[in-house]
């Protein structure tokens, strides 16, 4: 087994809700549930019954549940949930109306505001009045092209209050990947924009707004909120002040829907085809984020919660649904590192941040700087981290033990857009080992499978769902009969729900996330999940960034790792062969690269993932579908006809 980092004492696991909610359902229902691994098991044994005490422990508001929790229960796709239930999303959010904080918000080191519950509730009112006035009903979509700022939830709780289905999207998105988005599904009104900060720069996007607005015929009305100053929108648009001026704040008139109503339109990376337009139900989205949050998050009223996203990024709509445990929200927009990498740590220490969630990637550059927050901050009130957006390394759960807090949970999580939360996550009444993701989430039937459909334990597979769950999505938008939702979950395994996620269970009942399957190497015919040769390079302080692709050579697949370099670092034969040592000794023979090439940076999504295929389409001489997604498009470019690459 993995190394133990952090064991949570009996005060702790006594005091976690988890625990509680374990209790419960053993008085309940009249079970023995001695432990985590038994709770799990009863929860995906009797679906019914957790999620339906879930629901009544959580307190959901709703018009009414009805009789019936899940029929075709062994339908996937096809199963239903709570299909006589009428709630709203937005309503159990905004339960709270009191002057205490809501929302906290940071643009950097230039924008501070804070807005109380009641004062959310006002705004959220005024919104949904101005939406009603432009014609917005249930099903219409609106559209947020915005920060991580105030008005963005408030728009978002807004449109979901009255069955309006929000999508929004970042504001570095280039012009034509909004339109790839945006334009599949017609919203009827855009909110943008005039700009956002990044590392001490203000970005002025209103004529990218402009362009939009041009572009999207269905936006019968354009609204521009102001970043940090008010500044003079396109012909285009009306001003947010002016939008809302003509509506005083009321009472919200919330639209109790079935569970199943379309809350909001999420959308796949897009790396590989024009993004898939992934829509979420209200009551599976609500109850999904209501486990992960109060149960594995130990989320509670008062807490403060915090994600680095933005929003163009379903951990976005995850840290808004925080809202329903009645917790604060910290939200944050522009870069990490400004003014200093301490910039999230100050943040941390001034609001008393509970919960601080962000990337893989930004841990690894944290330790890559040698910063130590440990030794410059209090962080006094930090239980819980998260990451998500790759695999966490076991050096990175190192430095944050060394480096951060040593009495923390650290939770790597590791779910998907798909089904807006996770398949592995946290549990803070669990040890946390070195590498591993604490255990499989509540109401999840996760297991690996290997290529001929059986289920494997301590072997690298599949990651499947074999029973279906609350948070699937209702559908694609524009996929009348469904195939194309079929298809991307069913093909490979029918009746079972194919992630995507090359994975393996372990002993303590975790998980190792290995990397996603499309990106999966095959040197001599040995799967090798991409996460295994980054986790090892981590250990080197030579090595920024690395990524590593399997380029076609003969009748064979060579490994290819392209590595981004400390300053005044260049690659020579004798760190090349460290890293190959260094792989060879720590993996295996079959992880050492045929060819290491320096680069000057790896392509990231803005979400900030690798994309692996992208690169290995570029060296293969194939054209790369949707560079807008990338951060950097550009950075592609560095691939390209290598002559390291066209010799043996």
């Amino acid at each position: 087994m993995s190394k133990v980092l952090w064991r949570p004492d009996e005060g702790r696991i006594a005091g976690a809700a988890i625990t509680a909610f374990r209790e419960a359902v053993e008085t309940r229902w009249q079970v023995a549930l001695p432990d985590y691994a038994a709770l799990h098991r009863w929860s995906v044994t009797h679906r019914a019954r957790f999620w339906q005490t879930l629901w009544d422990v959580c307190g959901v508001v709703a018009e009414c549940r009805g009789e019936a929790v899940l029929v075709h229960g062994d339908a996937m796709p096809g199963a239903r949930w709570f299909p006589d239930a009428r709630l709203n999303y937005a309503e159990n959010l905004l339960r709270r109306r009191d002057d205490a904080a809501a929302l906290v918000f940071r643009g950097e080191d230039a924008v501070r505001r804070r807005v109380s519950w009641r004062a959310l509730r006002e705004t959220v009112s005024r919104i949904a009045q101005a939406l009603r006035a432009c014609g917005v009903g249930p099903g219409d979509r609106v559209a947020g092209y915005l920060p991580n700022m105030p008005e963005t939830a408030a728009a978002m709780l807004a449109a979901s209050s009255m069955g309006a289905v929000w999508s929004s999207c970042s504001p570095d998105f280039g012009v034509r990947g909004v339109l790839d988005r945006f334009g599949q599904i017609a919203p009827k009104v855009l909110i943008g924009c005039d700009g956002y900060r990044y590392n001490g720069k203000h970005h002025d996007t209103r004529g990218k707004l402009a362009q939009i607005a041009a572009a999207l015929p269905s936006a019968e009305t354009v609204v521009m909120a102001a970043f940090d100053e008010c500044r003079e929108p396109p012909d285009a648009a009306v001003a947010w002040d002016e939008w809302l001026a003509p509506f005083a704040p009321g009472d919200i008139e919330f639209a109790r829907l079935p569970f199943d109503h379309p809350l909001m339109i999420l959308f796949s990376s897009g790396t590989t085809g024009p993004p898939k337009c992934i829509v979420h139900g209200a009551g599976g989205t609500l109850l999904k984020h209501l486990c992960e949050h109060r149960l594995h998050g130990d989320v509670r009223s008062g807490d403060r919660l915090f994600y680095f996203t933005t929003c163009g990024w379903m951990m976005w709509n995850w840290l808004v649904s925080g809202l329903a445990s009645e917790a604060t929200l910290l939200l944050y927009d522009g870069s990490p590192f400004h003014p200093s990498g301490e910039a999230l740590f100050g943040f941390a220490d001034a609001e008393g941040m509970t919960h601080f969630g962000t990337s893989a990637r930004y841990l690894e550059a944290l330790s890559k700087t040698g910063l130590r927050p440990a030794e410059s901050h209090r962080l006094a009130d930090l239980r819980m981290m998260f990451s998500t957006g790759s695999p966490l390394a076991p050096e990175s759960f190192d430095y944050v033990y060394r480096c951060i807090k040593r009495d923390l949970c650290l939770s790597s999580i590791s779910g998907g857009t798909d089904i807006v939360g996770c398949f592995a996550l946290g549990n803070p009444a669990l040890p946390v080992r070195r590498g591993e993701l604490q255990c499989a989430a509540l109401g999840m039937a996760t297991e690996v499978w290997n290529d001929s459909g059986e289920a494997v334990a301590g072997e690298k597979g599949e990651l499947v769902c074999t029973r279906p769950f609350p948070s699937m999505p209702v559908g694609f938008w524009n996929d009348a009969d469904g195939a194309r939702y079929r298809a991307t979950y069913f093909r490979r395994f029918p009746g079972i729900w194919h992630h995507g996620d090359f994975a393996e269970t372990t002993p303590s009942g975790g998980m190792i996330i290995h990397g996603r399957s499309d990106s999966t190497l095959n040197p001599g015919g040995v799967r090798i999940g991409t996460a295994e040769i980054y986790r090892q390079l981590e250990a080197l302080p030579e090595v920024l960034e690395s990524l590593v692709i399997g380029q076609a050579w003969g009748r064979d697949v060579r490994l290819v790792l392209f590595v981004v370099l400390c300053e005044g670092v260049s690659l020579d034969e004798a760190l090349a062969s460290r890293i190959k040592g260094h792989l060879r000794a720590n993996a295996s023979p079959r992880h050492v690269p045929a060819k290491i090439v320096q680069v000057a940076a790896v392509p990231r999504t803005r979400s900030g993932k690798l994309v692996e295929l992208a690169v290995r389409d570029v060296v293969h001489g194939r054209p790369v579908a949707n560079r807008e997604v990338l951060d950097d498009p550009s950075v592609l470019d560095l691939y390209r006809d290598i002559p390291a690459l066209a010799e043996p």
